[in-house]
């Protein structure tokens, strides 16, 4: 498994030693870097694509038709012409002048900068979203230091890593960027275990949606790859548009669509500040609302909200300069104005606004009030990829079923997480699964909360096919998921104690691979045994498919008993605790124990000193 931080900061390492040694500034140099992340990712998805193409290529007299720029259009997918190819750029001779290029135009190229530079105008041709959009500065650069650039980012790993990649890598070189980049304004990166948690709830299936806070446009990507895994087309059902007034954002949402085959209308600048314009004019417009707007906003002109509109619960708190102090229940009124009739939001939010008091406790009630807060999920910290904050998952569904109109599902998820690193936490793909489950059942969907434990059962079975395990086969092959994280603890135990013995037995010259050996079994063990353990998880707490309110977890709550606990939307505020498994620990004796322990250590510590004040008298000093 790729280490995608490591990868990261050897990146940035390399990129950065070459900047530093060359004359460009930071601001010269953030978006050509950026291009060239676009350029390696784009030429990535481009060999995926065209590799399932030559699958089903027919041939005449025995030559393979050669691909063309239709077949990736078919697929919705980005066509590099030979001289936009990544591969081509990172062989190209030393002495440019001395190679006969040409550019589009047919002009002599006499410098990398320049082949690099017609690249990106050749990518623009194909396709008109990009068009005035991707970095054409390449000839600020000597030949060296882009010969070099280039050669950084021709790193496989990049291959390997699916999602939302361009996003990451760039938020990441844009925190390390100098100031003047972009201002600390609470624009970042949305970690991608949060945009999937939204887009699974949302559901997106047809229609319209809107991001106006868009960053590097995750919330479509992610989008745009659930519709497709549903057997759709992205881009015939859906239509995308998006905000954000950082340029430099917009330009890199635009280039993370292009290369994940997606269309839409992404405006920047001023234009695009959503507190004051609606950019696209799609109030009461939208099939789906997503987002994770900057968080804590102050000196928003109060009256310049208003004159905009989108406000059906009134203003926030306004100061005495006439400017709202804090813009969270600005950007929740706007993304709940901008729903239709059966519209679905979902959004990121500061964890202090489920609970904040004066107007924006007015707006809250109100909003409760409209039966369409549907899910409300608290997330803990360490998510967000450069903020070690808590957040809120808010969901709006306006055709909530009757039976739930007057309920909201509270799910506290701050202790459900996978570790990544000491400083970043997220979801893996069957968390994401489970706490999706949970809002299934609370809408009655039982079937996908039972196709979800079929999937649990087919992923352990077809794991211990693969590894040609009989012993494995037994453990996996049984009704109980308790019953299969009891079997594979067995054999995870047994086989350890095998693989010392084997390793200790073994020669000098053997030990190193004899322990490489069992190291690879066992981690694939315990791979298996963490999926089981999730599938008991949800299993313990729901069984065969009925939602429960469960402690510490999951809660609905109607609104009445919404409007006793003062309006508040934080789900710890109704789950309560999860109840404490008493481990048969007596904890007055083993306070005891332990006070006995640390009465022998200090004894011990007495006398080591005794000890080495004698040595140093000795020894006259």
């Amino acid at each position: 498994m790729i280490n995608i931080r490591k990868l990261e900061a050897e990146l940035w390492e390399s990129a950065d030693l070459l900047r530093a040694g060359s004359k460009l500034t930071s601001n010269q140099y953030c978006m050509p870097v950026l291009g060239l992340i676009f350029l390696r990712y784009a030429y990535s998805r481009f060999k995926k694509v065209e590799a399932e193409i030559l699958k089903d290529r027919p041939s005449r007299g025995g030559r393979v038709m050669p691909v063309e720029a239709s077949d990736f259009s078919a697929k919705s997918a980005l066509f590099l012409p030979k001289e936009a190819q990544y591969e081509y750029l990172v062989n190209l001779p030393e002495n440019i002048a001395a190679a006969g290029l040409a550019n589009k135009a047919g002009h002599p190229m006499n410098s990398l900068g320049e082949v690099v530079n017609n690249a990106m105008a050749l990518i623009e041709d194909q396709s008109e979203q990009l068009t005035g959009v991707l970095p054409k500065s390449y000839t600020d650069f000597s030949d060296e230091l882009l010969a070099e650039l280039l050669r950084i980012f021709n790193n496989s790993a990049l291959d390997d890593v699916g999602g939302d990649i361009v996003g990451r890598i760039y938020e990441y070189f844009l925190n390390k960027f100098a100031k003047n980049i972009a201002s600390d304004d609470g624009v970042f990166f949305t970690p991608k275990s949060l945009v999937k948690m939204i887009v699974n709830i949302i559901e997106p299936k047809q229609g319209v949606l809107l991001d106006c806070a868009c960053g590097s446009g995750g919330m479509f990507v992610q989008s745009g790859d659930f519709v497709n895994a549903a057997g759709m087309n992205a881009n015939s059902t859906m239509t995308f548009y998006g905000q954000e007034k950082v340029e430099y954002n917009a330009q890199l949402c635009l280039m993370n669509m292009a290369v994940h085959g997606l269309t839409g209308v992404i405006k920047s600048g001023d234009e695009a500040n959503t507190f004051y314009h609606d950019a696209h004019n799609l109030n009461g417009c939208c099939d789906y609302i997503m987002a994770n707007p900057p968080f804590n906003v102050d000196k928003v002109k109060a009256e310049s909200c208003e004159n905009a509109g989108r406000l059906p619960f009134g203003l926030p708190s306004v100061n005495k300069n006439k400017e709202v102090g804090n813009a969270n229940y600005l950007w929740i009124s706007y993304f709940y104005s901008y729903l239709n009739e059966h519209g679905r939001a979902g959004f990121v939010m500061a964890s202090s606004a489920t609970d904040s008091q004066g107007k924006d406790k007015d707006i809250r009630e109100k909003l409760i009030k409209t039966g369409h807060v549907d899910v409300m999920i608290s997330v803990g910290n360490n998510f967000f990829y450069t903020k070690s904050l808590p957040c809120s998952l808010w969901f709006f569904d306006k055709a909530k079923g009757e039976a739930i109109r007057d309920k909201v599902l509270f799910i506290d998820a701050r202790n459900y997480y996978t570790v990544v690193d000491r400083t970043l936490n997220e979801w893996s793909e069957w968390q994401l699964k489970n706490l999706n489950a949970i809002v299934w059942l609370y809408r009655g969907e039982t079937e996908k909360y039972t196709a979800l434990l079929q999937e649990y059962h087919h992923y352990l079975h077809d794991e211990a096919e693969a590894a040609e395990n009989d012993d494995l086969k037994d453990a996996v092959y049984q009704e109980s998921f308790v019953d299969i994280v009891s079997a594979l603890k067995e054999k995870l135990s047994a086989l350890r104690k095998t693989a010392k013995a084997e390793v200790d037995a073994a020669g000098k010259r053997d030990k190193k691979s004899v322990q490489q050996q069992y190291d690879d079994r066992i981690a694939y063990i315990e791979s298996m045994l963490t999926v089981a353990k999730e599938a008991h998880w949800l299993y313990e707490k729901f069984g065969d498919g009925v939602y429960t309110d469960v402690p510490g977890l999951c809660k609905l709550a109607t609104i009445a008993e919404i409007e006793e606990k003062g309006w508040s939307l934080t789900p710890g505020a109704y789950v309560g605790v999860a109840p404490v498994e008493d481990d048969g620990v007596d904890f007055a004796e083993r306070m005891a124990e332990i006070h006995r322990e640390l009465l022998s250590l200090q004894a011990e510590s007495n006398d080591l000193m005794d000890t080495i004040s004698q040595n140093m008298k000795e020894m006259g000093i």
